[in-house]
């Protein structure tokens, strides 16, 4: 593991590593904050980003993380449908309780709290894909197969 990492940047590559992947994380002088941002530091498809967003839902509160294609827009609609009970976007402060992440930079694996994980269908469709890796400045790479097996995610239809 890199010693060059941030914190947070060498906590998402540990937690891959403890899952068994040789993915290695990369911090990037430029932003990568959003998955336009991501596609250009790293130029690769737009289609190729992985966005992890985090939802919650409006009767338990139950944290719920989207692995969405950075092309793709979450349909709450839909989601609420597969969860059985209204979402809404996380706020800024229950992302960081949940994941231990800044938005902009939560990691699709490693969070301080085990959360339900969907991932959107079209990112399956990709030979590589880039992910957050714990900053607004860190990614990996990733094969689709490998980012559900590590995740544990559902792999579902959410734009």
């Amino acid at each position: 593991m890199s010693s060059d990492l941030s914190s947070s940047a060498k906590r998402v590559q540990q937690a891959i590593l403890e899952r068994g992947y040789q993915c290695d994380v990369l911090e990037l002088p430029g932003s990568t904050r959003t998955a336009q941002e991501a596609a250009d530091a790293v130029g690769c498809n737009l289609r190729q980003i992985v966005k992890s967003l985090v939802f919650v839902t409006t009767q338990s509160k139950e944290p719920i993380l989207v692995l969405v294609s950075g092309a793709n827009r979450v349909n709450e609609n839909h989601l609420a449908e597969l969860i059985g009970q209204a979402v809404v976007m996380a706020s800024s402060t229950f992302v960081r309780e949940q994941t231990g992440y800044a938005i902009g930079g939560v990691p699709p694996l490693g969070h301080a709290h085990a959360l339900r994980t969907f991932i959107d269908s079209d990112l399956i469709e990709q030979q590589l894909l880039w992910a957050a890796a714990g900053t607004p400045h860190a990614l990996f790479q990733v094969t689709p197969a490998d980012l559900v097996a590590m995740t544990g995610g559902t792999v579902v239809k959410i734009a």
